[in-house]
């Protein structure tokens, strides 16, 4: 019997030959074991493999159809989209953001004691005072970590690497939401990990398919995203939270990893995961989204007993913070800058949803009223690949929901665009020309 990879190879050999063309539909799994006379199992092994190569997308309800444009890397992994709007990725810059940044960078620079600790070289723990301030920076809903808890990376990325590195070995499985963000994945399996997709509901991962993932086998850990999940903008309730909690505790197995990256921009949530499991939760946030991706901190919290072994995985990957960038930031933390920072921009991204909601009015659109991104349904008469397709020709991009999801194959027919990149003067127009395109 042939191996599934040499099946995925001719049907990539097909799809290079034109004679699989874009657009069209593969037969289903079952029908296509019959007829090449393998097994079912052997099929579902050539459809991930060909959505792996990112030569097919499948689509929830609709099947599996050869990508419009076969991309040469995953979406939103690889270099940032040249095109002339970029809706695909999301990093909120406001226009008038350097006025608040420009004074502590001028008395970092003027203050010859302040730049010459900037220019050496920082532990990953910092020191006393640097995490007191990041523990009042993380503080919300009356919860404060630990300051004794604390570890810095230079990004919130390289605070997610570490702690795989730190909690898991090559070969153990890793939950992640069934649509989740991709860097964290990818992440994880370039760590040697497996990912395994937990079924979500309106309030993001349910505690039963955690269960049922960690009876088949055991779980390492579960990355999440309880407070403005990313693609989708459900924040969980404290009910959820608590029940999450008390199952970490039950099966006193899978650890969590509470991403917090964009939880500033919903005010009224309720306190992290953490706050309710801190002996199973690992937190980590930055400062990506609160000042910017080019000068910003990764933030880990951790369970004492992980400290050591996140702080090594740190060290050993290269991926501590720079000392100026942890000069600029506390400050900004401290003298309030951060916070004043993360109201205009819960403002500023409510605006942007209002411009959204109007520019998709009769489209399918989930989102949190205060996210800066959207996921728009797509009719059944159109396919997420076509429609960014024909995005990009206007020179817009914007990405499918394939993109996000943990398992291939289980995509729901939709697209996320990003908010935070949109110049405000032309933000109706590009979001209606979108949703034009969308409507057919």
């Amino acid at each position: 019997m042939d191996d599934y990879r040499t099946i995925a190879q001719g049907l990539a050999d097909d799809i290079a030959a034109g004679r699989l063309e874009p657009g069209d539909r593969l037969p289903p799994q079952r029908a296509f074991a019959h007829s090449r006379g393998i097994a079912a199992s052997t099929a579902g092994r050539v459809y991930a493999e060909l959505n792996r190569r990112g030569l097919v997308t499948g689509e929830t309800g609709r099947g599996t159809f050869v990508r419009t444009t076969p991309p040469t890397s995953r979406p939103l992994l690889a270099e940032p989209p040249t095109a002339t709007i970029n809706l695909e990725t999301n990093y909120p810059v406001l226009s008038d953001q350097q006025a608040h940044l420009a004074p502590v960078l001028r008395r970092v620079a003027r203050n010859p004691e302040l730049l010459q600790r900037a220019l050496r070289e920082t532990g990953v723990r910092g020191t006393v005072a640097q995490r007191n301030t990041a523990a009042k920076g993380l503080a919300r809903c009356e919860w404060q970590p630990n300051p004794e808890s604390l570890l810095f990376a230079g990004n919130g990325r390289q605070a997610l690497a570490a702690v795989f590195a730190a909690i898991a070995s090559p070969g153990d499985r890793i939950g992640f939401e069934a649509m989740t963000y991709p860097v964290a994945k990818a992440i994880a399996e370039r760590a040697g990990l497996t990912p395994v997709s937990l079924a979500m509901d309106a309030e993001g991962v349910r505690p039963d398919a955690i269960e049922a993932a960690d009876r088949a086998a055991p779980l390492r850990a579960v990355y999440l995203q309880p407070t403005m999940h990313n693609p989708i903008g459900t924040t969980a309730s404290i009910g959820r939270r608590t029940a999450l909690a008390e199952l970490l505790k039950a099966l006193d197995g899978p650890l969590a990893i509470e991403d917090a990256v964009y939880a500033f921009l919903d005010e009224h949530a309720p306190p992290p995961l953490c706050s309710f499991a801190p002996d199973r939760t690992i937190m980590v946030d930055s400062l990506s989204k609160r000042i910017g991706p080019g000068l910003t901190l990764g933030i880990v919290a951790a369970p004492e007993r992980l400290i050591a072994d996140v702080a090594e995985a740190i060290i050993a990957g290269a991926w501590g913070a720079s000392g100026f960038a942890m000069e600029a930031c506390l400050r900004w933390l401290s003298d309030g800058t951060v916070a004043v920072l993360d109201k205009l921009k819960r403002q500023d991204a409510a605006v942007r949803q209002e411009i959204a909601r109007r520019a998709f009015r009769g489209c399918d659109l989930r989102a949190h009223p205060a996210s800066y991104h959207v996921m728009i349904g797509l009719p059944l008469n159109r396919r997420a690949d076509d429609v960014v397709k024909a995005v990009a020709s206007a020179g817009i991009a914007i990405a499918p929901a394939s993109a996000f999801t943990t398992a291939a194959g289980h995509a729901p027919n939709a697209v996320r665009v990003g908010l935070a990149n949109l110049d405000m003067g032309s933000a109706q127009e590009v979001l209606e020309h979108i949703a034009s395109i969308i409507r057919g």
